[in-house]
Order: C-alpha cells, then sequence, then structure tokens
C-alpha cells in the first residue's frame, strides 16, 4: 500500500461510493474534496452514468479534471468535450442484443450524449431518470440504435440472472467486451478498452504521476479493475466481500459518510511523525 502522503490523486465511483442510496451529496463529501484540494491533491470521478449524468457535480465538486462516463468509454472535460470514446463493434454489439433478448433482460442503449430504451415504463428507468437527470428516447421495438454505441446495459431484477449474464457475455465474447455488473440489476457491456483501470491509467499519463500515487474508491465489482491499477484502493463498507477483499482499505458504507470518511482517515491523515 501507498504512503497516504504520496498521494496525488483521488479517482472516485459516484453510485454507491460518492453519493448517499438516495442520490445526495452530502456536506460532509463536498467538504472533504474541498480539502483534498486545499491540500493540492487532484479529484476526479468515474462512473456507468452517461456525462450529462455526472453534470450536477462538476461546478459543487469544483471538478476541473476530465472524468470517466460509461466506465471508461467515454472520457470528457468538465465543459463535455470528449477527449477519449470506445465505441462497441456493430456485430459484436449485435450478437450481444442477441443475447440479453434471449435471457429476457431488458436493453439500454447509450450513443454519445442519449440514452435509449425500449420501453418508457420498463424496469428502473423512473430510478435511472430520476439518477442522471435527463429522459431516455424510446426506441422503434423494430430497430435499435446502430453506430456510436459506447455502452449496453441488459436490466433484470432478477439478481442471478445478471451474475449469470456477466459470466456468460465474458465467456462468449472474451476480450471483445468489458462485461460487469455495476449495480446488481445492471449489466453494463462495453468497449475492451473502456474499463475504470484504463482510466486510471489515462490519468495518470495526463498528470505524469505514478499509478501508485492515485487512489480509487469504489463499492462495485466493476471498480476492482481500478482497485489492481492504483496505489491506494478503498472499498466502500456496502461493498460485497469480494470487492472489499480486492482493496487495501475499507471505509464504512455510503450511508455512514464512507466517502469523508475515507478521504479524512486514508488520504487527507498524515501520521504523526511526519505532521
Amino acid at each position: 500500500m501507498t504512503e497516504t502522503s504520496s498521494i496525488r490523486l483521488v479517482l472516485a465511483d459516484v453510485d454507491g461510493t460518492l453519493v448517499t442510496n438516495d442520490k445526495v451529496l452530502t456536506a460532509r463529501a463536498k467538504k472533504a474534496v474541498r480539502r483534498l484540494h486545499e491540500a493540492q491533491i487532484l479529484f476526479s470521478l468515474t462512473s456507468g452514468r452517461p456525462p450529462r449524468g455526472m453534470e450536477m457535480f462538476i461546478e459543487p465538486l469544483d471538478i476541473t479534471l476530465p472524468f470517466a462516463a460509461f466506465n471508461g468509454g467515454q472520457i470528457v472535460s468538465p465543459t463535455f468535450e470528449t477527449l477519449v470514446q470506445h465505441v462497441l463493434d456493430d456485430q459484436v454489439l449485435g450478437e450481444i442484443v442477441d443475447s440479453l433478448g434471449r435471457a429476457k433482460l431488458d436493453t439500454w442503449f447509450y450513443a454519445g450524449s442519449e440514452w435509449y430504451v425500449p420501453d418508457r415504463d420498463g424496469i428502473h428507468v423512473d430510478r435511472e431518470s430520476a439518477t442522471v437527470k435527463f429522459e431516455p428516447k424510446v426506441m422503434n421495438h423494430k430497430h435499435r440504435p446502430s453506430g456510436s454505441i459506447v455502452k449496453v446495459v441488459g436490466v433484470s431484477d432478477d439478481h442471478s440472472l445478471i451474475t449469470k449474464m456477466t459470466n456468460e457475455i465474458r465467456e462468449a465474447f472474451g476480450d471483445k467486451v468489458t462485461a460487469e455488473a455495476s449495480q446488481p440489476y445492471y449489466l453494463d457491456i462495453t468497449h475492451p478498452l473502456a474499463n475504470k483501470g484504463a482510466v486510471v491509467s489515462y490519468l495518470a499519463k495526463c498528470y505524469e504521476l505514478n499509478t501508485d500515487q492515485i487512489a480509487t474508491i469504489g463499492d462495485m465489482p466493476n471498480d476492482v479493475e481500478m482497485f489492481t491499477k492504483s496505489g491506494l484502493a478503498i472499498a466502500m463498507g456496502n461493498a460485497e466481500p469480494e470487492v472489499q477483499h480486492a482493496a487495501d482499505q475499507v471505509t464504512t458504507s455510503n450511508s455512514e459518510e464512507g466517502f469523508a470518511n475515507a478521504m479524512d482517515r486514508f488520504v487527507l491523515a498524515r501520521d504523526a511523525s511526519k505532521a
């Protein structure tokens, strides 16, 4: 594990990590990020959300670094200029859609700034719309978007089915895609270069850092890859055991100020002998 005094950048997941289960950015979380800025520690975000779904964090957290949407499928500037984008191969996309359809998962598509769903009244559409603060477009049932698809999401309230399909998509498509559960009810499928570990590498290169100078914090299996690329990996208390085991440290849950506690204890704290 890296000494906390050598951390120069923090990369945080959003849902289940930075915000509460009610999607609230608490006063303590904002204060913790402010203290990172004051300590000259860089701060950025990575999420499965689309870029528009992260806009509400830019001003309150004074985000000045590029941040990653779609689990790294798109990296944008704070003014929403696209810096990196990885789109899914159209043939692979068609095969994935067929697989999700056979498994009876609802299928969502993200292309550019748009989000497409087959049914506005489908499961979790209201939840997601409230989270990202914009409405989806409803697809013609005979057609799906093609070209420039950055992320596909399989949606089901059968959590065991999400786990099963995550494994099946990985086995069937190998290194042609990245497949991870971003929530127990969401299976995120992106380009193979679209993962949170690649975001760590991108930011390290941009800011001339060693990856061991970067701390990462998250709660889901799709955060583990960024854990393996960073010098200090922090799992949330609400994370599953396998995610916690992949981290260097475990903080409290996102309903117990886990993000702020982690910044205070593991990043901003200084060894008394160095004070």
